[in-house]
């Protein structure tokens, strides 16, 4: 009888980094997305672990680790022993944790498995991110427990280089009695960073004889620089100061879309908030996507046109069903109202003929589009697939310029849920330092579902007719970006709050400190 091998687990150590998500090591997601359990420690940001849950297995189980070292590594152990890859994550990287250590060494003792996957330091990536550089002899290290720190060492670091330690909040006072009792000058530059590599990073500078009162309301881990470095804080400062840094932002879009948008405010250190406004549904009767399919490969236009993402999706989709695909477009030209749709029929091995160099919209379209010519042309119809709540302008134009259109109901906009109170309550009270639309539907849809956003609320439209449908919604447009394409909109925001973040730079202290510019809120000039 032969017998079935037990499977065999692996146990992995993995360094988690300083927080923010985009730090993680190849390696260690490929270890996270591989685990059967993770048992995570407190210092992991919950954004990095909502990161990491939704990469992972379905059927993986996340717990916070509890107890002394040997008792996670019983954990991890039993785990492996049953088959399962088992994760550690933890904070900055494996070995700047004794406990770890302790951990790695009793999984060494057994017949275990297992790997350190390493992190980057947190004490040396939020000093990156702070904008503080640590030349010269330098120390940095995540410190668990203070009393085991030799300040003498430390002293003689920052008389020769820098330093930088991450530490609990708790602890920044015996920190400063060490370095003075060591010695250190009182008036060296300190710079103290919470939340480090966060969405909400913020860095206080000091002294040595003042930090601790500096970074009072600070809690959790901090990152304490201290030493030469300290003082290139204000030209090498890059993540707090990106044009948005800070500043919330509502995005209503369909929740399929809002991810694009969302991922490029955050490159530009914006807090984005995605509320979907609009689903998007079947028409109610198929008929008419039928036969405009069959028209498409009978040949019986000459032009398809679309307006969005949704209207390519929604004929693909249509394509599909039947077994159809590109090759079965041949002969038709195709025209996109701008360059995010033109990349949606890219995605599918087609170059489009024309999409308008100007407006992106449907009069920057007409514009460029040639008048039916019978000898040219010997086919004049187009096929316009769209919304059901699509304006009459595309269509009027080019039926003035001679062709026959058929214009057909290629998918559905729905009104969403409403948000959540929390979200309501910080729309009409200004919670939200700016908003972008990208549509007339998503205003309509946002104004009805959660209320007009409140007067400071900064208000970027994607083009024209969304701009004129804010306006008959009684909202201040602030934005408004030369081409309709969701990064030329995010870019446009970007450049108004620089411009702001200048004026502000221009007012006088006396008037500044009078004004309500405080923080991305209030940047607002009227």
């Amino acid at each position: 009888m032969t017998r079935t091998r037990k499977p065999v687990g692996r146990i992995a150590f993995v360094g988690a980094g300083p927080g923010d998500p985009g730090l993680l090591t190849r390696r260690a997601h490929d270890a996270l997305v591989d685990a059967d359990q993770v048992i995570y420690d407190r210092g992991v940001p919950e954004s990095l672990l909502a990161v990491v849950r939704a990469d992972a297995r379905d059927d993986a189980e996340f717990t916070p680790a509890e107890g002394a070292p040997g008792d996670v590594a019983k954990v991890l152990i039993s785990a492996a022993r049953s088959g399962l890859n088992a994760v550690h994550l933890v904070a900055g990287d494996p070995f700047g944790h004794d406990s770890v250590v302790k951990e790695v060494q009793a999984v060494a003792r057994t017949a275990a498995h297992f790997e350190v996957v390493p992190g980057v330091g947190q004490a040396e990536g939020v000093a990156t991110y702070a904008g503080v550089p640590l030349p010269g002899v330098r120390t940095a290290a995540d410190v668990e427990d203070v009393s085991t720190l030799d300040f003498e060492a430390l002293a003689t670091a920052v008389g020769r280089g820098s330093l930088a330690l991450a530490v609990d909040a708790g602890d920044l006072a015996a920190v400063r009695d060490g370095l003075l009792a060591a010695g250190v000058d009182g008036t060296t530059g300190v710079g103290v960073t919470g939340d480090g590599t966060g969405e909400t990073q913020y860095t206080t500078t000091s002294t040595v004889d003042s930090f601790v009162a500096a970074a009072l309301g600070f809690t959790g881990r901090v990152v304490l620089t201290v030493g030469v470095g300290v003082g290139q804080r204000d030209k090498l400062s890059w993540w707090e100061n990106r044009p948005l840094y800070g500043w919330k932002v509502l995005v209503p879009r369909t929740k399929e879309q809002a991810g694009v948008m969302s991922a490029r405010l955050r490159a530009y250190g914006a807090i984005p908030c995605e509320v979907p406004t609009i689903a998007v549904e079947p028409p109610r009767t198929p008929a008419q996507m039928e036969r405009a399919v069959k028209g498409l490969v009978d040949g019986r236009y000459a032009w398809v046109i679309f307006t969005s993402v949704n209207a390519v999706r929604a004929v693909w989709e249509k394509f599909a069903e039947h077994g159809l695909d590109a090759r079965h477009f041949g002969g038709v030209k195709i025209a996109c109202i701008g360059e995010a749709t033109a990349d949606a029929v890219r995605a599918f091995g087609i170059q489009p003929e024309l999409i308008p160099t100007g407006e992106q919209s449907s009069e920057g379209l007409l514009a460029e589009f040639s008048p039916h010519d019978e000898i040219l042309d010997p086919v004049g119809r187009v096929l316009l697939p769209r919304a059901d709540i699509a304006t009459e302008t595309l269509a009027a134009g080019l039926t003035e310029r001679g062709w026959e259109v058929d214009d057909v109901t290629a998918y559905r906009t729905v009104r969403a849920a409403p948000p959540p109170a929390e979200i309501r309550d910080a729309i009409k009270s200004g919670g939200f330092d700016a908003v972008l639309f990208t549509s007339s539907s998503t205003v309509r849809n946002l104004v009805g579902i959660a209320g007009k956003p409140h007067a400071r609320t900064v208000v970027a439209v994607i083009g024209p007719k969304t701009a004129e449908t804010a306006t008959e919604f009684g909202l201040r447009v602030d934005v408004q970006p030369p081409h309709a394409s969701v990064p030329d909109l995010v870019e446009a925001l970007a450049a108004y709050a620089v411009e702001l973040r200048e004026k502000l730079a221009a007012m006088p202290a006396k008037q500044r400190r009078g004004s309500k510019v405080q923080g991305p809120t209030a940047l607002r000039f009227r």
